[in-house]
């Protein structure tokens, strides 16, 4: 472990200092490389898929591991995308002149050697290390077991590309062992590594969150409401409804429970009931909601589930405060949304919603790294200091100060 940490500190210095043009030629070199070898990739993921098969994962999960070529084509082109982003490095981000008549910048710069351990999909070895590329940072890569060989394999396209341009392979590698006492030891490594990014299921953040001596941005469950107000447009909250839902259930910025002014409940609610009958939906309720439509009586223990399957809750309030009041007892802090014409308490939502994401009037699906013009990301960030949201390349950047002076010294 040592070792391999001591090596990927020493290549931070060379990905550090690289020019932009040559990061961006190199991550499209990348997306070249991952095409071309694609039929590589699906050798190497069907390992994945049939060990998975073996193993009684669900078909979320399967779905979530399977490379074919339509998705190798788009983890190629997110690596394009990301190579056309703004040079996330030496941007001044504020310069002033003090009164001692020193010139002093803010300046961008790299975090160093970034470690970051995921689950399940393998395109985001790609989309993790070009990131860290991009912004001049050393990517040191944990995925999970269950996408163990694919992993390995982008992994190691990646850094053929690397050693093609003379850089060293550690600029971007994967934890030589991929075992619990590995990680373990990983996260003490402060000598070497500078934040640790967790994402996956709640058991690893806690554990990483409360266990690293390094820095930790989280990347928690997302817990995620939609707000039906009683100004809603009805058609337009049943669609945002649906999406946020049924587009992809598997996702931490699906809806996990919807709520649903009473005012409204008995003409909105049967709509509802129809629409995602028709999308296979398992539904529960309180004790209200089950008296206008016909679902399974949701339990506390529900409203606090990250289903990530074709499940929902559904709760009748008063008015905002009481739905504002739900969210902040269940909610993780990803996304919320209101369904409103009524600007005051779209308004009033907003501001008292403590989340990374506060959506209006649209699905909280939206909440990702490319809808936001980012490119990939790295996660959805729920942590408030450093980043929050969807953490692309600009959050995967510190700052320093430069100071210059002709001959100052203090009195």
């Amino acid at each position: 472990m040592e070792s391999f940490l001591i090596a990927s500190k020493d290549s931070a210095s060379v990905i550090a200092t690289l020019k932009t043009k040559d990061k961006n030629r190199i991550l499209q070199e990348m997306a070249t490389a991952i095409e071309d070898n694609s039929s590589r990739i699906i050798v190497e993921n069907k390992k994945d898929i049939e060990n998975g098969i073996k193993n009684s994962l669900d078909s979320a999960m399967l779905d979530r591991l399977l490379l074919d070529d339509k998705r190798i084509i788009a983890m190629a082109n997110s690596l394009r995308e990301i190579s056309a982003l703004k040079e996330p490095v030496g941007r001044v981000l504020e310069g002033w002149i003090n009164d001692d008549n020193l010139r002093i910048e803010k300046v961008s710069v790299p975090i160093g050697v970034v470690a970051v351990i995921y689950e399940s999909r393998p395109n985001v070895t790609s989309d993790v290390g070009a990131l860290c590329f991009k912004s001049g940072n050393v990517a040191i890569l944990k995925g999970g077991k269950e996408a163990e060989h694919s992993n390995k394999i982008i992994a190691i396209i990646l850094q053929e590309v690397l050693e093609a341009n003379n850089l060293p392979k550690e600029i971007i590698s994967l934890l030589p062992d991929s075992s619990r006492e590995s990680v373990a030891n990983l996260i003490k490594m402060d000598k070497y590594v500078d934040l640790i990014v967790p994402r996956g299921g709640e058991a690893l953040i806690k554990y990483i969150s409360r266990n690293s001596t390094i820095p930790v941005v989280k990347h928690d469950k997302g817990l995620c409401h939609t707000y039906i107000h009683k100004d809603a447009d009805l058609k337009k909250a049943v669609s945002i409804a649906i999406n946020a839902k049924c587009h992809r259930t598997g996702v931490c910025n699906a809806m996990e429970t919807l709520i649903v002014d009473r005012e409204i409940a008995i003409d909105i609610l049967p709509l509802l009931y129809n629409e995602f009958t028709i999308n296979n939906t398992l539904l529960k309720g309180d004790s209200e909601v089950c008296k206008i439509i016909e679902v399974e009586l949701a339990t506390k223990e529900d409203f606090h589930t990250e289903y990530l399957a074709n499940i929902l809750n559904i709760k009748i309030v008063d008015g905002v405060d009481e739905a504002i009041a739900h969210i902040r007892e269940f909610g993780s802090g990803h996304s919320e949304a209101i369904v409103t014409e009524n600007y005051t308490a779209s308004e009033y939502f907003m501001n008292q919603i403590d989340a990374a994401c506060v959506y209006v009037n649209a699905s909280t699906r939206f909440t990702d790294g490319g809808c936001f013009g980012f490119g990939a990301e790295v996660g959805i960030s729920t942590n408030k200091l450093h980043a929050r949201g969807p953490m692309g390349v600009n959050e995967l950047t510190t700052y320093k100060f430069k100071i210059y002076g002709s001959g100052q010294i203090r009195a």
